[in-house]
């Protein structure tokens, strides 16, 4: 049987990839806004993340051998927080893994990326003990399991078995076709026909959370609370949601099928109705922001403008375009705010970060890292000087997750916001996100985040101050928002409501910075 040895030098330097960030300090979005610092401790009671020892090396294994060796290749990027962050030092030595050579070109291919995405996760994931197995004998049962096959797909699907035994559905790896997609969708532009979709954690189902007004979907009359059955006639049952909005998206111009089950009627037989949708691909500018104002009238007569801001998704965009909304609406009077976070399931934690320095002045805490070894770093803000000191209210839900809990948090824990709403998802993970040599990703949990309290996120969320549920009201579709209809619908949103009123106390108790 022929043999091929796989080489990674230990000194590679890491490319450059959406999400990464340099290792010079990089601007943040917002012009202008402060610059981040990084502070260091080790907690002496860590929060109760995974404190076991890596298991010890064998002798005289290959695989025991080349455990040692791939610091290299596993440079941290902490999901691009700052450029202060710094990747574990790379040893002096080179991996070398030997592996018999598949007879199909395409999957000798994915054979090499096989080593390198093992090699990164045996770095740099956040559970040491690879969630209680042998990751060195995972990697030799891999490659044995892949050896015979004759595509690289199947060859994908091996390595993303061997990812899916660390029990971290966050962890993954993903084609470079899809890697393409992904970053395609991440930088505010994408060719696609509209919708946000997720999946529903309590049943599985695939729904839609809105649509891009105007866009595809809101044309053909998709809603909110919908549920995506099949896509081109092929169910889409098992598939995660990247791999979903893969299958939306494609070239301007292209048309896809969709088989959905309206979430607003049910027909008289007592079955939900079924809608069955051709549209056409189109360019979508993906803004993540829209942003009305609310007028009302004080107990003592006095009318009064409150900022509406509903942000969608934390993009490249997000922060640039929320500081020249706040701006805005500065110059018109506002003199209070709604930040409306409900249905954000994140996005680039640097936006969720530089969002957060909107609103917040001098050195606070926006966010705490635990890595695998228990080590705390805390980040904080330089000098930070917020656009306005109006008081201000969070709205949240068990939708929203990862960036949005990070600015929930940093808002709440230092004393700037009021957090109305349903308690968050609880996705409290870093993420690294690693081009490998054939184009393809590998996405790796390489730690947790906590509060500026210290508060535990992950499996657990952010509680809000006051509960409220919209479940009797639509939210507001997002980014849909206008001036001319859209503040009077939002008066029907009891989240609002209380928000509303909440805001009224803060007033009457003076400013909220």
């Amino acid at each position: 049987m022929e043999m091929v040895e796989c080489s990674l030098a230990a000194s590679r330097a890491a490319r450059p990839v959406l999400g990464r960030v340099p290792r010079s300090p990089a601007p943040f979005l917002g012009a202008g806004r402060a610059r981040l610092r990084v502070r260091s401790e080790r907690r002496e009671q860590p929060p109760p993340v995974v404190r076991a020892s890596a298991p010890p090396e064998r002798d005289g294994g290959a695989l025991g051998k080349a455990a040692a060796g791939l610091a290299a290749a596993a440079v941290v990027s902490l999901s691009g927080f700052a450029g202060d962050f710094t990747p574990p030092p790379a040893r002096a030595e080179s991996l070398t893994v030997a592996f018999p050579v598949s007879k199909a070109r395409e999957v000798n291919r994915v054979q090499r990326t096989l080593v390198e995405a093992w090699g990164l996760i045996r770095e740099t994931f956040v559970d040491p003990t690879f969630n209680h197995q042998d990751w060195d004998q995972k990697l030799q049962q891999t490659m044995v399991e892949m050896f015979p096959l004759k595509s690289a797909d199947a060859a994908y699907g091996k390595i993303s078995g061997m990812v899916s035994t660390l029990g971290d559905p966050f962890t993954k790896i993903i084609t470079p076709k899809e890697y393409q997609s992904f970053k395609i969708g991440s930088d505010g532009n994408l060719q696609g026909v509209g919708i946000f979709i997720n999946r529903d954690p309590a049943t599985g189902r695939l729904l839609v959370m809105n649509c891009i007004d105007g866009g595809p979907a809101d044309r053909a009359g998709i809603h909110e609370g919908d549920e995506l059955v099949e896509i081109n006639g092929n169910s889409v049952l098992g598939l995660d949601v990247e791999a979903v909005a893969q299958r939306l998206r494609g070239r301007a111009g292209t048309t896809v099928e969709v088989k959905l089950l309206d979430g607003t009627g049910i027909e008289r037989s007592g079955r939900i109705k079924q809608k069955e949708v051709q549209l056409s691909r189109e360019v979508i500018n993906l803004s993540p922001l829209s942003t009305t104002i609310i007028s009302h009238r004080s107990g003592d007569g006095h009318e009064g403008k409150t900022g509406y801001v509903r942000l969608a998704a934390f993009s490249q965009t997000a922060a640039a375009e929320m500081e020249s909304a706040i701006k805005k609406m500065e110059d018109q009077g506002v003199q209070s705010y709604i930040l409306d976070l409900r249905n954000n399931p994140g996005g680039l934690v640097t936006a969720g970060l530089d969002v957060a320095q909107i609103w917040l002045d001098g050195d606070e805490t926006l966010v705490n890292t635990v890595d695998r070894e228990g080590n705390v770093q805390a980040i904080n803000m330089v000098q930070g000087q917020s656009l306005t000191h109006d008081p201000l209210v969070v709205l949240v839900n068990e939708e929203s997750a990862s960036a949005s809990e990070i600015l929930a948090g940093a808002l709440h824990d230092n004393g700037r916001a009021i957090l109305v709403g349903h308690k968050t998802f609880g996705k409290g993970r870093i993420q690294s996100v690693t081009e490998l040599d054939d184009g393809s990703a590998l996405f790796i949990t390489v730690a947790k985040y906590l509060s500026p309290a210290l508060h535990e996120i992950d499996h657990i969320g952010i509680q809000p101050d006051i509960q409220c549920t919209a479940d009797a009201l639509s939210l507001p579709r997002a980014p849909s928002l206008t001036e001319s209809n859209e503040a009077a619908s939002l008066e029907m949103d009891s989240c609002i409501m209380v928000a509303e009123q909440a805001l009224e106390i803060q007033q009457s108790k003076g400013s909220a910075s």
